[in-house]
C-alpha cells in the first residue's frame, strides 16, 4: 500500500492527527509489533486529542481573556483570604452547570483579575463558552452597537454564552442606559448561565454605586442572592512579584 497518497488524503480530509500519527508511525522501528487494530486506535486517539485541543484554542480566541492564567498557578499559601477548598471546589466547573454566579471583591491589586481569569480558563477547558470583558469597555461596545444595529445581536450572544466575566466593576460611574443595558443582560442570564464579577467595591456598597434605587434592586437581585462570594484581603500580589522576583509564577 502506498503510505504518501494515504497520508494526503487525510490532510484533505482534515484529520491531521491521524496523518500525523501515521507519519510517526511509519519512522517507528518497532510498529509491526503492533496490531492494525492497535495503529488504528493510536490514530483515531490522536486525532481526538487534536481537535478537543482546537476546540480550546478556538473558546479560548473568543473568551479574550485579560490575562493567561490557570487554575494551577493561584497561590493558595498567600494570606489574603482564599479558601482552599472553595477554589477547589470552584475550579470544578459545578456552580456553572447549575448557573450560580461568583462575586470577588478585593483591593487593587489582590489578584482578583488572575483568579477571574484562572477559573474561566478552567471553564474553557472544561468545554463552557466564556467572555471576558471590563465593564467600561462593556458598556463601550454596547453603545457601538446600538449604533450600528448589533445591540440585539451581541446581547443575544452574551445571554447563551455558558460564562461571562465583568472585572472591573464599579470602576468607573454608570448613567441610565448602562444601568438598564446592565438589568437587560443580567434578567436574561438569571438562573439560566453564569455571571462572574470582580470588583473594588464591598458589595454592601454596589447598590449605592447602581445610584437608581429601583434598578439596583432589579440587578442586584439578578445578581446576588445565588453568587458565591471570595473576599480577597492583604497586600497586593503585585507588590509581592516586584519585591521577590524569584517567585514560582503563581498569583
Amino acid at each position: 500500500m502506498l503510505t504518501h497518497p494515504t497520508i494526503d488524503k487525510l490532510y484533505a480530509l482534515k484529520l491531521t492527527g491521524m496523518a500525523r500519527a501515521l507519519e510517526e508511525q511509519r519512522q517507528m522501528t518497532d510498529i509491526e509489533t503492533l496490531s492494525f487494530e492497535e495503529r488504528l486506535g493510536l490514530m483515531v486517539d490522536r486525532e481526538m486529542v487534536e481537535k478537543e485541543n482546537r476546540k480550546l484554542q478556538n473558546r479560548l480566541q473568543k473568551a479574550r481573556l485579560r490575562l493567561t492564567a490557570s487554575i494551577e498557578d493561584v497561590d493558595l499559601r498567600h494570606p489574603r483570604g482564599l479558601d482552599r477548598s472553595l477554589i477547589q471546589s470552584l475550579a470544578g466547573c459545578d456552580w456553572i452547570r447549575t448557573h450560580h454566579n461568583l462575586l470577588i471583591t478585593g483591593p487593587t491589586g489582590c489578584g482578583k483579575t488572575f483568579i477571574a481569569c484562572a477559573l474561566a480558563h478552567k471553564a474553557c477547558r472544561e468545554g463552557y463558552q466564556v467572555q471576558y470583558f471590563r465593564v467600561p469597555r462593556l458598556f463601550q461596545e454596547l453603545a457601538i452597537a446600538k449604533g450600528d444595529g448589533r445591540w440585539g445581536r451581541m446581547l443575544s450572544s452574551l445571554c447563551k454564552t455558558d460564562l461571562v466575566v465583568l472585572d472591573d466593576w464599579g470602576l468607573a460611574a454608570i448613567g441610565d442606559e448602562q444601568r438598564r443595558d446592565l438589568l437587560e443582560l443580567l434578567e436574561d442570564r438569571y438562573d439560566r448561565k453564569s455571571t462572574l464579577v470582580t470588583s473594588q467595591l464591598p458589595i454592601a456598597q454596589w447598590h449605592d454605586y447602581l445610584g437608581d434605587p429601583t434598578l439596583a434592586d432589579a440587578i442586584l437581585d439578578r445578581l446576588i442572592p445565588n453568587a458565591y462570594k471570595i473576599c480577597l484581603k492583604g497586600e497586593s500580589m503585585r507588590l509581592k512579584r516586584a519585591t521577590s522576583p524569584n517567585t514560582d509564577g503563581k498569583e
